[in-house]
């Protein structure tokens, strides 16, 4: 199951990075529960070596989710590619759990506002 409607991947010619689509749609999954009811869902993901003649922390995974016109956005660089993916997950689980605790938040007031109205008379 694709992250996205949408997803367009961008490798800055490196070959070893497009088999990482597949570790990357895998390790995605779990942000599905995020994506209920939404109307459009787009995904990029851009794979890129920052200092491609160093070792090291080399490895940037950069992902913009944008649903329903709000992005966001998490990146990471690390020493291979799969931990700068697990950092990127990590980061956009966080971003998405927290809008969605917002979302919450404010159907809550809303929803106590509208039962004090109807509990007053106005």
């Amino acid at each position: 199951m694709a992250i996205a409607e949408v997803t367009n991947y961008k490798f800055n010619g490196l070959k070893e990075a497009k088999r990482l689509t597949d570790v990357l749609e895998q390790k995605y999954q779990g942000l599905e529960k995020y994506l209920h009811g939404t109307e459009s869902i787009t995904c990029d993901v851009e794979f890129q070596k920052v200092a491609p003649n160093k070792n090291g922390q080399v490895h940037q995974v950069v992902m913009n989710l944008q649903i329903n016109g709000t992005l966001y956005r998490a990146e990471a660089t690390e020493e291979s590619f799969e931990k700068a993916i697990d950092e990127v997950r990590d980061e956009m689980d966080k971003e998405l759990r927290r809008a969605k605790e917002k979302t919450v938040t404010l159907h809550r007031a809303a929803g106590r506002a509208a039962k004090e109205k109807m509990m007053s008379g106005v």
